[in-house]
């Protein structure tokens, strides 16, 4: 079992910055792909960013640019760096770690962009 925290959340104003923090229990973290997935209202679930156990990462075409991802083993904590923050980023952010065929969420985070 692993457990998920995600932190850094909350109000942000349009081309505005924020920072999610994802800390894992457990020692095999390292062996995790790691990613943050967001889900706004009425919407699907999507993936935002993923990073892979050799530090590979992969983004959605709406975060290009704007997103870095990055994981820090010793300290079992997965980032996501955001700029440019639209309306359209407004969502609860879950945090995943995903080693098959153990599948794990976190609780979620809200991010609203608003002015």
């Amino acid at each position: 079992q692993v457990k998920l925290v995600e932190s850094g959340g909350g109000l942000v104003q349009p081309g505005g910055s924020l920072r999610l923090s994802c800390v894992a229990s457990g020692s095999i973290f390292r062996s995790y792909t790691m990613a943050w997935y967001r889900q706004a209202p009425g919407k699907q679930r999507e993936l935002v960013a993923a990073i892979t156990p050799g530090g590979s990462t992969n983004y959605a075409d709406s975060v290009k640019g704007r997103g870095t991802i990055s994981r820090d083993n010793a300290k079992y904590t997965m980032l996501l760096q955001m700029s440019s923050l639209q309306l359209e980023d407004t969502a609860v952010y879950y945090c995943n770690a995903n080693w098959v065929p153990w599948n794990f969420w976190g609780q979620g985070i809200q991010v609203t962009v608003s002015s």
